[in-house]
């Protein structure tokens, strides 16, 4: 399925059943008096986030979504039926933004949340609720109130500790699949990974943690170039960043040129993301040039911490993880 991460669409909460105007009628009593009841009220339109969904691809090609009507009432102060509620299931990491307004409705970061987004309207009140001492025989009720109507932006931001970043063939779905349970399509060919990746990497020796594959990213990327800035917004989530570089396609003339291109992308979408921590990692060690060609790495950047690895070969992973959860640990613990 093609990943979707926006969507436009216009919910409408059901609207309140009339009030009824009936009168009592029975048999020895000619002179019952009013006894309509009130209408339902309508149906709400409801958010709810579920593990079951990880994109919203299924609000793609519809517009609308309406809630039920409540029923108008009835005589003898029968209360007309509530209208059925609308629930609309969305993957967690979903921002809910008012198309008009701009304002920032609801943000979901966990599973099994609700929102109610639309409310339904109240149901008219029928003649019964007018009987008064000077007017003894209403004869009207109110109509039901309209429900909310409102047209919204719907954009999903992943959720995830790590976010590894990186130009195109850096191999960060060989890592990915390296260090978790996640298999995404690996190929050596630019943009492979079109769907961003969760995996869940459990280390033995701290708490686990959740990972995500961002698709390569390319100069240009912060104005939309390549995948660029459907893949950006994904970034925002994450806690730190593993920078990953292919070793073995370093310039030997400017080896940090792969990175600069990256880190400029960040800054250029975002002050915060250029701010985030980084764990600057050289993949494809195990490759011919690529021993020669990060000496020149390390050399253009001395003050910095490099990790060497191989996912392909599963080389240095474990001290990557390690550093992962230093990381990861020192964000928790304000003292560090």
């Amino acid at each position: 399925m093609k990943f979707i991460d926006e969507a436009m669409i216009i919910v409408h909460a059901g609207d309140g059943g009339a009030g009824c105007v009936s009168f009592r009628r029975e048999r020895f009593i000619p002179m019952g008096g009013p006894n309509g009841g009130d209408g339902g009220k309508g149906g709400d339109v409801i958010f709810r986030t579920t593990s079951s969904k990880r994109t919203l691809g299924h609000l793609r090609y519809k517009k609308h979504f309406n809630a039920s009507n409540g029923t108008p009432g009835k005589g003898s102060q029968k209360t007309g039926k509530k209208g059925a509620d609308l629930i609309i299931e969305l993957p967690p990491g979903t921002m809910i933004t008012d198309t008009e307004t701009k304002e920032l409705l609801n943000d979901f970061t966990t599973i099994d949340d609700s929102y109610i987004i639309a409310g339904g309207g109240r149901g008219g009140q029928g003649n019964q609720r007018f009987k008064t001492s000077t007017n003894r025989s209403p004869k009207f009720a109110q109509p039901g109130e309209p429900g909310q109507t409102l047209s919204l932006h719907l954009e999903l931001k992943l959720l995830a500790d790590v976010g590894i970043i990186g130009l195109p063939n850096a191999g960060k779905s060989t890592l990915i699949s390296a260090l978790s349970a996640a298999r995404p399509k690996i190929a050596d060919y630019p943009f492979t990974t079109l769907v961003p990746s969760l995996g869940v990497v459990h280390t033995g020796w701290g708490e686990p943690f959740i990972m995500a594959d961002i698709p390569g990213l390319i100069l240009g990327a912060h104005k939309g170039t390549g995948l660029g800035i459907q893949f950006l917004r994904h970034i925002e989530r994450t806690r730190i960043l593993i920078h990953l570089i292919d070793a073995a396609a370093l310039d030997i003339e400017n080896p940090l040129k792969d990175y600069e291109i990256i880190n400029q992308e960040l800054a250029s979408y975002s002050s915060e993301l250029a701010e985030k921590p980084q764990l600057i990692v050289l993949n494809k060690i195990d490759l011919e040039p690529a021993l020669t060609l990060t000496e020149s790495f390390k050399a253009a950047l001395p003050e910095k911490t490099l990790f060497l690895i191989s996912a392909a070969e599963s080389t240095g992973l474990n001290a990557l993880k390690s550093a992962i959860i230093k990381s990861l640990d020192s964000l928790n613990d304000p003292s560090q």
